[in-house]
């Protein structure tokens, strides 16, 4: 009897030591396949897709720049200033083979400037006389008491992070829906869902263009058009860049919950495939708050109150 029941315990035991290996094999070559699967789905639909990037020149514009290069996309790249886009375009036709890739095409944007931006839309669309992806991956970010801040500077940071984004996509939106297709995907912030103390103005101007996209999404999808969203905590990015001084003010342990640049190209690339609606990436804790939030939101008013004072920046 003893040996019988040794004998079933070897025969688990090996069957243990050959199903686990081949599980994880299996798993590993799940991935591997999905991944791979991805990777073509996204160059195949970035290929000769005309895609405007709004302030390419900072870090996570630059890094999408590449991969859409790369990948076969007619970039319209804009940014504030003219030097700076010519070095990155320059830089881009260096890094890829000129027979597999377009030439980037440049334009001058400023959303701080609301006067220049019907000029604007009108140089976007002669670049190849139509659009099949938006980027709007601009933002002013401000952190001060309420008191502190004048209305100069909140019209300011209104003009940057809402009437210069809906304004441009309203811009290019009867070109898109004569063509029954197109995406608008609005890089956004964690807080237009959740607003946080001594940033009033910013938090009020990502929950602004929130909306409105929000909105738009259900307009447009009759004529095909899709209308996405990510809405991301701080972004740690290379030195130098906007992303790098934003990690860089972030104060410990908070600092620990923001995300990288490649995590957030990554999404991109997904989205522009799955054509996702909205996503939120972000940290378990940074999630967690905004479902308290909608769930708990006297306690985290009080909470949060608690929290700041004396501490003004």
């Amino acid at each position: 009897m003893a040996e019988e029941e040794a004998s079933v315990s070897n025969g688990t035991l090996w069957t243990t030591v050959l199903i686990v290996p081949a599980v994880i094999v299996l798993t590993a070559g799940f991935f591997y396949v999905y991944n791979a699967v991805l990777s073509l789905m996204t160059k195949t639909s970035l290929r000769n897709k005309v895609v405007v990037i709004t302030d390419a020149l900072s870090g996570l514009g630059t890094e999408c720049a590449k991969i859409f290069h790369k990948d076969g996309a007619r970039l319209i790249l804009c940014g504030q200033s003219w030097e700076k886009l010519e070095s990155l375009s320059q830089k881009l036709s260096e890094d890829c083979d000129p027979t597999l890739t377009f030439p980037t095409k440049l334009v001058m944007v400023d959303f701080g400037d609301m006067d220049s931006l019907p000029e604007v839309i009108v140089e976007v669309m002669e670049c190849y006389g139509c659009l099949d992806i938006l980027i709007i991956n601009s933002s002013m970010k401000i952190k001060a008491p309420v008191q502190d801040t004048s209305l100069e500077l909140d019209h300011a940071v209104m003009d940057m992070n809402y009437f210069g984004p809906t304004t441009l996509a309203k811009g290019v939106l009867p070109s898109m829906i004569s063509r029954r297709g197109g995406h608008i995907l609005l890089i956004n912030s964690i807080q237009g869902k959740l607003a946080l103390p001594f940033r009033t103005t910013y938090a009020a101007s990502k929950h602004a263009v929130q909306a409105f996209f929000d909105c738009l999404r259900a307009e447009v999808q009759e004529y095909g058009i899709s209308v996405s969203t990510i809405s991301h905590t701080f972004i740690s990015g290379p030195p130098g860049t906007k992303e790098d001084a934003t990690a860089k003010s972030a104060s410990s342990p908070s600092q620990y919950l923001g995300i990288t640049i490649n995590e957030m190209v990554g999404e991109i690339v997904k989205i522009l495939s799955s054509k996702k609606k909205e996503v939120v990436l972000a940290r378990t804790l940074s999630k967690a708050a905004i479902y308290a939030r909608a769930l708990l939101p006297n306690l985290v008013f009080s909470v949060t109150a608690a929290g700041v004072q004396g501490k003004a920046p």
